[in-house]
């Protein structure tokens, strides 16, 4: 049986025709006041209209969503979440760092720490959209080895005073100050089912953030998963307890099935849809996302 609490995250509507319906400062404290642990948003800079990328949580390889749906900045709406909010933590799953200039990121999420009191935690992916790089101008192939740099990046610019300045994909001139620093240590989860990603987690993850379906969670999976990645981080001598975050997508009725397994093999957070459209809608989500875990 778990022996520890599953926190529980709701996935604010950022992307879709619910950024126009249901605006994210509001839904934010709806969650907050409801009692989630965390909120988190999604991210993609831009979308094609056809695309020839194999999207990785299909069986089919099309992505399940209107490619001109609007979807917003995930910076900027993690910053509307953090301004509305006070207690919760605020994530991202899972940006995708590599697109991003690792200098211009660092900044922006340890200004977004700061002004929200130390409530920032960073979901980071290889990303799976070649035209997506290609339409910011950004090398594809080489992404993993970038994600890898770029997250040491990170931490080297929190210490305010980067001293590892040589990158094979990236160089820090000499001296350089990176301020303001964060207000605690930023925890790097690691999104995504490969093992590529199984790897960066044992390697340089503060944790593990998974991705499933309702109708298909694969618990055996994600047992491996975290045997597989807690085994190599041992290995390298990092002995910190690694976090285990599940993002689940599909209906509630669904999600509630799989949660007591996934309590059992110490999934310590799981991320999922909220219903948005009565005001008591998130408080009965949690209220059955707890329940199945009592």
């Amino acid at each position: 049986m778990a022996t520890h609490r599953m926190r529980f995250g709701a996935k604010l509507p950022d992307f879709g025709p619910k950024v126009y319906d249901f605006p994210l400062a509001e839904s934010a404290r709806r969650a907050e006041g409801a009692g989630f642990d965390s909120v988190w948003v999604s991210d993609h800079v831009v979308m094609l209209r056809e695309t020839k990328s194999p999207y990785p949580y299909s069986k089919d390889g099309v992505i399940t969503w209107d490619p001109a749906a609007a979807r917003f900045d995930a910076i900027v709406s993690m910053s509307t979440a953090a301004a509305a909010t006070e207690r919760v933590e605020i994530g991202v799953a899972v940006l995708i760092a590599a697109m991003r200039n690792p200098l211009v990121l660092a900044k922006q999420i340890a200004t977004l720490d700061v002004v929200s009191g130390g409530r920032v935690v960073l979901g980071t992916g290889a990303g799976w959209l070649r035209e997506e790089f290609e339409a910011l101008q950004v090398p594809f192939e080489s992404r993993g080895s970038r994600l890898n740099e770029w997250i040491d990046i990170l931490r080297e610019c929190w210490s305010g005073e980067p001293t590892t300045l040589e990158y094979e994909n990236y160089r820090l001139p000499e001296g350089i100050l990176c301020h303001p620093t964060p207000l605690h240590d930023i925890p790097i989860l690691i999104g995504g089912m490969s093992r590529h990603a199984m790897r960066r987690v044992g390697e340089r993850g503060d944790g593990w953030l998974a991705f499933q379906r309702a109708e298909t969670v694969d618990i055996a999976a994600i047992r491996a998963g975290m045997v597989q990645c807690r085994t190599l981080a041992r290995s390298l001598g990092r002995e910190q307890t690694l976090r285990t975050v599940v993002r689940i997508t599909g209906p509630l009725t669904s999600v509630v099935q799989h949660l007591r397994p996934l309590a059992d093999i110490g999934v310590s957070d799981v991320i999922v849809e909220v219903d948005w459209l009565t005001d008591d809608g998130p408080r009965q989500t949690l209220e059955a996302l707890r329940s199945a875990v009592q």
